[in-house]
């Protein structure tokens, strides 16, 4: 496949962040997507939290699976590093990854065939073990690059574009991860900017499994009447739970809320995630309330948007681990294959 290189050149007055970046140095090659796809947005919601944040893009590993979702990492950050892997084993591609060098950002993009289906089990083990990535799942309810059949998230009861009608239950990705224990679990909608860049910051800040499903309307084959996953649809049944934006403590954001609702919700390593709660009720550090509330307003046919559950002591793989702090690729032979004496006890103490 060709991709279409942008120009190099960047006016100079373009706005810099505090490591002199631009936001066109967080973008990459000219998508090959339908004009118009959801996950253009998701793209260029991800190049802005990268600018906002200022990170360094050769800081960021991006890897994917297969599917309309899986290609999208060749459009943002494009010095950063990124692999492509077969479908539906993003998940342990990425958790080695993470295990033999923790000092990296890992953003894991999936879709909704590629991480509810072939992949489901990569999805579920990845979550419960805590590996610390941004797990984003681009949902959009359909099979794109192979003329749109339903995928394992379309809802039953949902039309696809030549009118049949889905008989299958639905798997909500959302629901799934707070049940496996996500520690970061959120939805949003590709169309909502205002929403989806402060959690995607929130997500990267955070330490431990994040988890993001952004619901993606695929133009050509979900974008019509009887889906309930085309824009319209989205639009009329979105129920926001919060507004949002994140201060990070090594750069305080200048927001201006509304006196009293607003919630404070310190993260592990620091970080603050600020919240402007719709319903003075919703706690969002409760995942069984979460749970409740995600399926009760599931019955009424609305799509629950915003950040959901965060767990404000997370841990991560490492942490369970116990591995050493230094990256394991740095360490040398000696380190790594210590001898048979070392072997030996460490075998003896498992017996």
């Amino acid at each position: 496949m060709t991709y279409l290189t942008k120009p190099k050149f960047h006016h100079p007055s373009l706005p810099k962040n505090e490591l002199g970046f631009t936001r066109r140095d967080y973008e990459a090659a000219t998508s090959t997507l339908c004009a118009g796809c959801g996950h253009d947005s998701i793209s260029a919601a991800i190049i802005e939290a990268s600018f906002e944040m200022a990170i360094e893009p050769h800081r960021v590993a991006k890897i994917s699976g297969i599917g309309c979702s899986s290609k999208t990492p060749t459009y943002f950050l494009g010095a950063s590093h990124g692999f492509n892997s077969v479908h539906g084993r993003m998940p342990s591609v990425l958790t080695g990854a993470n295990l033999a060098n923790r000092e990296l950002i890992y953003l894991g993009i999936s879709g909704d065939g590629d991480s509810a289906s072939i992949g489901f089990g990569q999805f579920a083990h990845a979550l419960r073990r805590g590996v610390n990535m941004v797990y984003i799942v681009e949902n959009n309810g359909v099979y794109g690059l192979t003329k749109g059949q339903f995928s394992a998230t379309a809802d039953r009861g949902s039309k696809s574009k030549k009118g049949a009608v889905n008989t299958d239950n639905a798997i909500d990705l959302v629901a799934m991860a707070l049940q496996l224990g996500a520690t970061f679990v959120a939805r949003s909608f590709s169309g909502d900017k205002a929403q989806l860049v402060p959690i995607i910051k929130a997500a990267i800040a955070h330490r431990g499994a994040a988890f993001i499903d952004v619901i993606s309307p695929c133009i050509a084959f979900n974008n019509h009447a009887g889906s309930t996953k085309s824009l319209d649809y989205v639009r009329e049944h979105n129920e926001a739970v919060n507004s949002l934006d994140v201060m990070l403590g090594r750069a305080p954001i200048t927001v201006d809320y509304e006196p009293g609702k607003v919630v404070a919700v310190t993260q592990h390593d620091g970080t603050v995630l600020n919240l402007r709660k719709l319903n003075n009720d919703y706690d969002p550090s409760d995942r069984l309330a979460a749970m409740t509330f995600l399926q009760k307003h599931a019955s009424l046919g609305q799509i629950v948007t915003g950040l959901l559950y965060v767990d404000p002591e997370a841990d991560d793989l490492h942490g369970h681990f116990d591995t050493v702090e230094l990256p394991l690729n740095q360490l040398d032979e000696a380190a790594l294959c210590p001898g048979s004496a070392a072997l030996h006890k460490l075998n003896a103490s498992l017996r």
